[in-house]
């Protein structure tokens, strides 16, 4: 088991920075994958090709049946497929890494401002943080959210593409007898596997984790997109209307029209008093030219 701290050690780190469905399907990933296979997988298999008989003595034939039974061991196999699953787990979190690591020198040029100036300067020319806090938790959102869910897709088809490649190389249950007759063997041979029932069990159990760790990862896509649906709805409704424009209700209606009314009702006073200063103004001349003319005469 010591050549699986390391691999843990990091994805313990992911631990964080993942959802919840992540941190379950972590869980699957240390304790029904990696313990399972260091604790019990090991010790069943052992070296299993000491352990696979053929009835004959022709050098060579024993070998070469064994290799066309099992071209790749069980557990060579699980190990591949459990380190090439982890390994876009690794890469996001390498993502997260380098992303706190960005923010974390904003924060710091921001607070090594001397003033106020620089500071409104340093707003307006570098990003501000905003996927991570200053205790290191990050909100997955952005490319960070475009990172994660690439993340869950390539686990996906590795997910998918092992445990085709399984049922293609071995298929689902191992037989007692195994039937061989290839060169350089001089006819049928029979051969002989080990504890085949043990090893159906432990083959089996693997199987069924790998697709509900398959299984996770779809829920987690799901899980996501569900959730940023209801964000976008949230903020829909929180959404308030200015002023500016402000919404047109049936009161909003008849206070407006009033408003219009009372508007015109004004305008047409103001029209009236203009035309009778008008008019008072013309008959004022109209007298003092009459008496210009009278005092001509």
């Amino acid at each position: 088991m010591g050549e699986w701290d390391f691999l843990g050690r990091l994805l313990d780190k992911v631990q964080k920075h993942s959802t919840v469905v992540g941190k379950i399907w972590l869980t699957v990933l240390f304790v029904f994958r990696i313990l399972v296979l260091g604790a019990g997988a090991e010790k069943v298999w052992g070296d299993e090709q000491s352990d696979f008989i053929c009835n004959t003595q022709q050098p060579g034939c024993e070998n070469v049946c064994y290799d066309h039974a099992f071209p790749i061991s069980h557990l060579r196999f699980w190990v591949l497929q459990i380190i090439s699953v982890s390994t876009p787990t690794l890469v996001y979190l390498g993502h997260v890494m380098h992303i706190i690591h960005e923010e974390k020198d904003m924060r710091e040029a921001m607070k090594n401002a001397l003033n106020d100036q620089a500071r409104a300067f340093l707003k307006k020319g570098y990003k501000l943080p905003k996927y991570s806090n200053d205790k290191g938790r990050v909100s997955i959102q952005g490319r960070l959210l475009r990172s994660y869910i690439l993340n869950l897709f390539c686990k996906i088809l590795l997910e998918v593409g092992f445990i085709a490649g399984q049922y293609y190389l071995f298929g689902f249950t191992l037989q007692a007898q195994y039937v061989c007759s290839r060169f350089p063997c001089p006819h049928k041979v029979d051969c002989f596997l080990s504890r085949p029932t043990e090893k159906n069990v432990f083959i089996w159990f693997m199987l069924v984790m790998a697709c509900v760790s398959l299984l996770l990862n779809v829920v987690e896509v799901f899980y996501l997109c569900i959730k940023k649906a209801n964000e976008c709805l949230n903020r829909q409704k929180d959404y308030t209307v200015t002023p500016v424009t402000p919404v047109m209700t049936k009161k909003n209606f008849k206070q407006k029209e009033q408003v219009i009314q009372n508007w015109v009702t004004r305008d047409l006073r103001l029209q009236k008093k203009e035309l009778g200063h008008e008019l008072a103004k013309n008959m004022v001349m109209e007298d003092h030219t009459n008496e210009m003319e009278e005092v001509h005469i």
